[in-house]
């Protein structure tokens, strides 16, 4: 199941420039989330859950999104999601069970890549979060490759 790291980063190149030809007359911020997540949700086949929390009056609530059902809205500086923001970094969980407060939207979900979300001006204004059913999915060639990605969106 798991990829090796030079087979990923050629497939995040090869997604990063179909992304960037289908997002080139856009610049509706949600089209392209919507955009992005449909992409990678359907070429990444460890992609089990894919989507946005964006930040709404200090309150992360679900945008666009694939898989199973979504929490709505993620208790404040719980989960791996705020930790993502609070640490303003990319987060790497690679079994859930292990992190304290994971908040289990779908009990599936074994591992998950958390990565904030700025605006033009560098602020944070949510999170892409990618969920796997299989622990220790995601590593280094992934934060690179999806950091890359959502710079598309604005």
């Amino acid at each position: 199941m798991n990829m090796d790291k030079i087979k990923k980063q050629k497939r995040y190149q090869r997604l990063y420039q179909q992304l960037k030809k289908l997002l080139e007359k856009s610049n509706n911020p949600i089209a392209n989330m919507a955009t992005i997540v449909a992409v990678l949700h359907n070429k990444m086949e460890y992609f089990f859950w894919t989507g946005f929390y964006l930040l709404d009056n200090s309150e992360l609530i679900v945008g666009p999104y694939q898989g199973s059902l979504a929490c709505i809205k993620l208790k404040k500086d719980i989960g791996v999601c705020w930790e993502g923001i609070n640490q303003q970094k990319t987060i790497i969980i690679d079994d859930v069970e292990t992190f304290p407060g994971h908040i289990a939207c779908d009990s599936r979900s074994k591992s998950e890549i958390v990565i904030p979300l700025k605006n033009l001006k560098g602020k944070i204004i949510g999170v892409l979060d990618v969920d796997s059913k299989v622990t220790n999915s995601f590593d280094e060639a992934d934060a690179d490759g999806l950091e890359k990605i959502i710079q598309l969106i604005f």
